[in-house]
């Protein structure tokens, strides 16, 4: 059966109340705490039961003792990996600080690996990102949607001076999403929860049909008079049929009988880094029998800006068609297998008359180097340890 998860933000979103709504919507807090408290921080997560606009909620705060560390994204990365979660948790975190830390690169116009985490690399915000990773890995969610996201109105002061909202690592993040307009003054979503709205989120839209299962609410930490400061998930259940026909992405393509085959192959590597969900090429014959590939394109409508200006710049095409398609999907999550030379990462596909296991290429590829063997040969191993 798959399962929904539907983010209803109504009052914006950050880390703290997105963690906060995971955990009131069933994930365990004893492995979130466990999990984030293995980082080996100075902080506590601390989990309290309140009411919030008259709503019951749940209350995240870490208690930790103040400090100015700003921490590049490599120290980040490894503070993570030396913790005692799931490898699929560490791919989430580094998922979601890559892209805030892309975001602030961008804005600040150096590149990523010389971005300064300030308030979004201290240790509340570090357990509230890991939080979230724990508990997506845990409740592994079909598909996740979201509403129109509301920025607020008015400036938010930051390590970077007094700033109108949206601030402008959060206007990167939130690009190509759909906002909601808001009357209330201040900042509703914050780089943690823009961060996570991008990175997590499959399709923005209203509540998609599904039955419901459980209602988590998380509270915030400012008091509203317009509206109670919650954000409200919403976990359903259905058939994979029922949810996954509602899978719409772009298509892109272009005609290239112009370019390098080595700039073709570099193209295609950076299209995949930026969030294309496949690329292909296609030989053809154009007109005057010149040889020719159409390069093909998936993408959400999140990504696909970036997307059409990265095709435009690496390969000089005078124009892209793009056409919006519909996936069937199998349900899918990532693992971790026990290999003869050690852990291996894959993918398992399944529905419910199939199931399959992938084993990841580069993992694969460097054990073969490693070993001097057939890359056939390790990727026969790794399939051989796998136990459905």
């Amino acid at each position: 059966m798959s399962k929904t998860l539907h983010i209803d933000c109504f009052s914006g979103i950050s880390g703290d109340m997105m963690l906060a709504s995971l955990i009131d919507v069933g994930v365990p807090e004893e492995i979130v705490r466990q999990g984030v408290e293995s980082l080996g921080l100075p902080g506590k997560l601390l989990v309290e039961r309140v009411r919030k606009g008259g709503f019951a909620a749940v209350k995240i705060k870490v208690d930790t003792p103040h400090e100015h560390a700003h921490r590049h994204l490599s120290h980040i990365k490894k503070i993570i990996d030396a913790g005692s979660i799931t490898p699929g948790a560490k791919q989430i975190a580094h998922r979601l600080f890559e892209k805030l830390g892309e975001a602030e690169a961008a804005s600040h116009g150096i590149p990523v690996e010389k971005v300064h985490f300030h308030e979004v690399g201290a240790v509340d915000s570090i357990f509230d990102f890991v939080g979230i990773a724990i508990a997506f890995d845990w409740l592994k969610p079909t598909r996740v949607t979201c509403s129109p996201v509301p920025t607020g109105q008015g400036f938010v002061d930051c390590d970077h001076g007094r700033l109108p909202v949206p601030a402008p690592a959060v206007a990167r993040l939130l690009t190509g999403i759909p906002l909601a307009a808001s009357s209330i003054t201040g900042e509703l979503t914050t780089p943690t929860g823009a961060a996570v709205a991008a990175t997590l989120v499959d399709e923005f839209t209203s509540l998609p049909p599904a039955m419901i299962e459980k209602i988590g609410i998380g509270a915030g930490t400012k008091d509203f008079a317009e509206q109670p400061n919650i954000l409200r998930l919403i976990l359903g259940k259905g058939t994979a049929d029922e949810t996954l026909a509602a899978d719409v992405v772009w298509q892109l393509e272009t005609n290239i009988d112009d370019v390098p085959s080595e700039i073709l192959g570099y193209t295609t590597e950076r299209l995949l880094d930026i969030g294309a969900l496949d690329v292909f090429l296609v030989p053809i014959q154009m007109k005057k029998n010149r040889p020719a590939v159409i390069l093909s394109v998936l993408c959400d409508e999140r990504n696909r800006p970036a997307i059409e200006q990265m095709i435009f710049a690496e390969t000089g095409t005078l124009g892209i068609r793009r056409t919006k398609v519909e996936r069937t999907k199998l349900e899918r999550e990532m693992v971790s297998v026990m290999s003869p030379w050690g852990p291996v990462a894959g993918k398992v596909a399944w529905n419910d008359q199939t199931k399959a296991f992938t084993p990841e290429y580069e993992p694969c590829a460097k054990i073969a180097r490693d070993h001097g063997l057939p890359l056939r040969t390790v990727y026969d191993a790794v399939r051989a340890a796998w136990k459905p």
